[in-house]
């Protein structure tokens, strides 16, 4: 069984990168577009990564990966534009299909852990069922045709731009920060500061290196498995925190790093640019001050609840 759901994640590698060619080939066609080459280039390299990822050699895709950079280092990438769909239009289907535009959205969350939790093999690609489910209902619903969704899907990762390869290569680098010894390094410079024994500075270490290095990072998960290591299993879980508890707090804890940050593009940046939001970073100040509670209330709930 977990064979069978491991080669169905393959496949659904295989399909976004379908949809990265597809990309690619309408950004080539696109006349209106002065970077059209580059651009073109980025999705093609970016399309090949998901389909051949696991079959390349390591400096391939290394090398793939780098040029992903020089791409945009350079400003070789340009957004396609799109006509606008009229707002009239917006409303009048608003107002026929009313809260059934919600069911294929909710469909992801449901079917996917409905999934992950019946057949538990299936985690990794239950995402994937998900969102083939959640097509199926979309133009079951909304009477799409094919094109319709293959269209839309390209004008969505047209929109994203580079920011939708942020949470890959920043969950790669977690991975690297890990393996090169950085929560030692950190632990050492902590250990300067807090004093031995005091489980509030400790607490409040571990909640602040969280939000600050996921906010660095823009992952929470990369951040905790270095921030655990350099602070949160000497100055917290070693003065005698329940480490369930401390450890939980601390990963919703990087939560709040992800809302103050850039970094996290999945977040604060891609609904900016969905939304064509003026202020590329306005989802951002609107989430500051309720930031600012959580953390408070993080410290407090750590060093009341964990000890």
């Amino acid at each position: 069984m977990e064979t069978f759901f491991n080669q169905l994640l393959e496949f659904f590698f295989v399909l976004i990168g379908l949809q990265l060619m597809y990309t690619a080939f309408k950004t080539f066609k696109d006349s209106n577009n002065s970077k059209r080459i580059g651009s073109a280039l980025f999705w093609l390299d970016l399309g090949l990564l998901f389909m051949f990822g696991k079959i390349l050699p390591s400096l391939v895709s290394g090398i793939l990966v780098a040029l992903l950079g020089v791409i945009t280092l350079f400003k070789q990438f340009e957004v396609g534009k799109f006509t606008p769909v009229k707002q009239e239009k917006l409303e009048a289907r608003a107002k026929k299909f009313g809260n059934w535009i919600f069911v294929p959205v909710l469909s992801l969350a449901v079917v996917s852990v409905a999934l992950a939790m019946k057949i538990p093999e299936s985690s990794k690609s239950a995402i994937g069922v998900a969102a083939i489910c959640g097509i199926i209902l979309a133009m079951l619903i909304f009477k799409s045709s094919p094109k319709e969704m293959v269209q839309e899907s390209d004008r969505m990762v047209q929109a994203m731009g580079t920011s939708g390869v942020l949470p890959q290569l920043l969950a790669a680098l977690g991975a690297i920060f890990a393996a090169a010894g950085v929560g030692e390094v950190i632990s050492k410079m902590i250990g300067g500061f807090v004093p031995e024994g005091n489980r509030l500075i400790g607490v409040i270490a571990y909640v602040l290196g969280m939000v600050i290095f996921t906010a660095i990072m823009g992952n929470g998960f990369a951040a905790f498995t270095v921030i655990t290591a350099g602070i949160g299993i000497p100055f917290v879980i070693m003065q005698g925190a329940d480490p369930a508890i401390a450890g939980a707090l601390a990963l919703t804890a990087g939560y709040c790093g992800t809302l103050l940050t850039p970094m996290a593009a999945n977040f604060n940046i891609l609904p900016a640019s969905l939304l064509e939001m003026k202020n590329t970073y306005g989802v951002i100040k609107e989430q500051v001050p309720i930031t600012i509670i959580m953390i408070i209330a993080h410290i407090a709930l750590m060093y009341f609840w964990a000890f």
